[in-house]
Formats: C-alpha cells, structure tokens, sequence
C-alpha cells in the first residue's frame, strides 16, 4: 500500500511502502541480503530481489558503493568552496576545467551570487591553499571557502 505522501512515477505508479522501506534498508546497508530484506519487509527471497530489480530497473537505485573514511586516509580538513567566475562573460565550463581534481568530493551549481560550491577533502591548510591556488588559475575563478570543524552527520539517505 502506498501513502498519499510517497511520491509518484507516472510511469510506474506510486511508490508503495514495501518498496520504500527496501530503499531505506539499501541505503542504510547496500551490502544488505536479500534474506535480511525478505525479514524487514515480509516477503519472500524471490520477491524481495524481484522488487530491487524493478527498483533498479526504474532508476530509483542507481548503484551501490563503500564508504571510504577520509581521516583514515589522511584527509582530516573538509571545507566548502563557493566559486565565481572572474570574468561573467566567459563560458560555464568550471566543473569540467576542475573534475581532475581528486580533492574536490563534489561539485554543486547553486543560485545566488557564486556559481558552485565544491566539498573538497585535503590534508592540511596548507594543502588546501594549494588546492585553492590550483582551482582559481585552472578555472579562473575567484573562490570564497568555509573550512569544516566538525559533522554531526553527512551523506543521510533521503528515506
């Protein structure tokens, strides 16, 4: 049964709560077993996996990954930075000037005055200077950055 909330596919109809609590469980657990899902939901096996199939199939899966620690690889400084083009008449090509750079974890066109927010993960200050220096020359930009202190949490499933 779906709820008046769920929002629709008007392609493949609603989306109903067996579906939903299958999306949340993979989100929270990609790795999770059919077999645990088929026990969360009250289905069988073959349902369950029926189900994640159209699910995929629909894309509103989209694919499974590991979460990486990035202190554990030596990447403690998280920070934000707002980008501008320098010269407005110039073309909107910053996310492809800058897509090489291992260090930039994500790239946001945003409204309002700067063009993108980039999450960018570096080692230290210094490292994120350089890393700062790189992407105004690569991209001609002018940035403006908010360095990160603390998460209280990050990357929660839409469910």
């Amino acid at each position: 049964m779906s709820s008046s909330s769920s929002p629709a596919d008007p392609a493949h109809g609603p989306l109903g709560d067996v579906d939903r609590t299958l999306l949340s469980a993979l989100a929270r657990d990609g790795r999770a077993s059919y077999t645990e899902l088929a026990e969360r939901v009250g289905l069988s096996v073959s349902a369950v996996h029926q189900r994640v199939r159209r699910l995929e199939q629909r894309g509103l899966i989209t694919g499974y990954h590991a979460e990486v620690d990035a202190r554990a690889l030596g990447l403690g400084l998280t920070a934000f930075v707002a980008i501008t083009p320098t010269d407005a008449t110039s073309p909107d090509d910053a996310p492809a000037l800058l897509q090489h750079l291992p260090e930039i974890e994500a790239c946001h066109s945003v409204a309002g005055v700067e063009s993108y927010l980039l999450k960018v993960r570096t080692s230290s200050p210094d490292a994120l200077e350089a890393l700062l220096r790189t992407i105004r020359q690569t991209a001609d930009v002018t940035t403006r950055t908010t360095v990160v202190l603390s998460t209280s949490y990050e990357d929660r499933p839409p469910l």
